[in-house]
């Protein structure tokens, strides 16, 4: 098996849990198809878009979106017309589609408001699963991505841990890692971000504690 069929593998695996575990779960291939099919430019993020660098299949309520600025509002109404049972919350960097029955999110339409998000258009790869083809963000933004929610000042203790999960998987699997690219995107975080990437994956690598 290919490197990307196992990655295609991880992605489509978390679809099928989520449907299994949870109810009213949209799944990540009919939001992509509306996407697509409204030409709107985006970047399938969060446990579905990152789940083929972990190459670990898990379950997950809601599918994350990042949309090209321009392009929100669109894709918002587009996501809308096709899910009539979601109702829309829009706060500053991500608007939520929340069921209207159980008030959960099931998509969130992402902003690329702030950093690293404005670069990850920058850093992409196509990928293809449930007969679409879509992007995803590259290994060495996938890092950074996580290591974002690492040291996000709004986001629960609880969340850190697992996206530290999550990061030590992507490095451990994927040795593979650009470390210039890595450094270069990282020092988009702050000025020192990109040498504490590459020390953090090189931790990671190597079975040391990260400190959160």
């Amino acid at each position: 098996m290919s490197v990307q069929d196992v990655r295609q593998r991880s992605i489509t695996k978390s679809a099928i849990l989520s449907g299994f575990q949870m109810a009213r779960v949209i799944a990540p291939g009919e939001v992509i198809r509306v996407l697509n099919g409204a030409k709107i430019r985006f970047v399938l993020v969060g446990a579905y878009g990152l789940a083929g660098w972990s190459k670990e299949a898990r379950a997950t309520e809601d599918v994350d979106v990042l949309v090209a600025a321009q392009q929100v509002k669109k894709a918002v109404r587009v996501l809308l017309e096709a899910f009539p049972l979601l109702d829309e919350v829009d706060l500053p960097v991500v608007t939520r589609l929340q069921d209207r029955e159980t008030g959960k999110v099931a998509i969130d339409v992402m902003k690329p408001l702030q950093q690293p998000h404005r670069a990850v258009f920058k850093h992409t790869r196509k990928e293809t699963a449930w007969g679409q083809t879509f992007r995803v963000p590259t290994l060495e933004m996938a890092l950074v991505m996580k290591s974002a929610d690492m040291i996000s000042l709004y986001r629960a203790d609880e969340d850190k841990y697992q996206d530290a999960h999550d990061f030590i998987l992507m490095a451990k699997r994927n040795p593979d890692a650009d470390e210039g690219k890595l450094a270069e995107i990282g020092s988009l975080l702050y000025p020192e971000g990109g040498k504490d990437l590459v020390e953090m994956a090189r931790k990671a690598r190597a079975g040391e504690k990260l400190n959160l």
